[in-house]
């Protein structure tokens, strides 16, 4: 299982390796609404998997079918029923990708 800690940003693209090659993801927090969005993107920031709303608890990207994804799934681990704009940086709240290989141990 590997971390990944959105910046404390409204919006923002950080760089992330995942199973050996380079990716960027998009993390924007709507304020109007109160959640968190999050993007897969290439290195010329084409998207892979656009802007999906961050629900806790709950596997992200399972149902998306996409060569260019990594292997592996991303989700959010919290005893939150919502992920609020400070609750990464806060500690109650973390973003992980976990790889196919990690889930059939």
């Amino acid at each position: 299982m590997q971390y990944i800690t959105p910046p404390d940003l409204n919006d923002s693209f950080s760089r992330v390796v995942l199973g050996g090659k380079e990716y960027l993801l998009r993390f924007t927090y709507n304020d109007t609404f109160g959640y968190w969005s999050f993007g897969i993107y290439d290195l010329e920031e084409t998207p892979i998997v656009a802007m999906t709303k961050i629900v806790p608890n709950s596997p992200l990207t399972f149902f998306y079918e996409n060569r260019d994804l990594p292997s592996g799934v991303f989700g959010v681990i919290t005893d939150l029923e919502k992920v609020g704009r400070n609750d990464f940086i806060n500690g109650k709240a973390v973003f992980v990708f976990i790889p196919y290989e990690d889930l059939k141990e």
